[in-house]
């Protein structure tokens, strides 16, 4: 199963970075019709984290992935399912 990852640890400052790279991961999933992002906020204060599912909830971006899924064995880690 192809996957494509991203990993935001260094940009956790930058909230108009952030919001650039999930996007950027988000369209080439489904241009490349890869099944499986996997976003790393890391684990810190979890506000990386809140802000990240904050994202994924936007209907626009919701409309474009199938399900969600938290890591229930890392905190730090967030998949996000597509269906073609």
């Amino acid at each position: 199963m192809a996957k494509l990852k991203v990993d935001l640890h260094d940009i956790y400052s930058d909230g108009f970075r952030i919001e650039t790279e999930l996007r950027k991961v988000i369209e080439e999933a489904v241009r490349k019709r890869i099944s499986l992002v996997e976003i790393i906020p890391g684990k810190g204060s979890g506000q990386l984290k809140k802000h990240v599912l904050r994202f994924l909830q936007l209907p626009e971006i919701k409309s474009q992935y199938h399900r969600m899924e938290k890591d229930d064995k890392n905190f730090g880690r967030i998949f996000v399912h597509f269906r073609f």
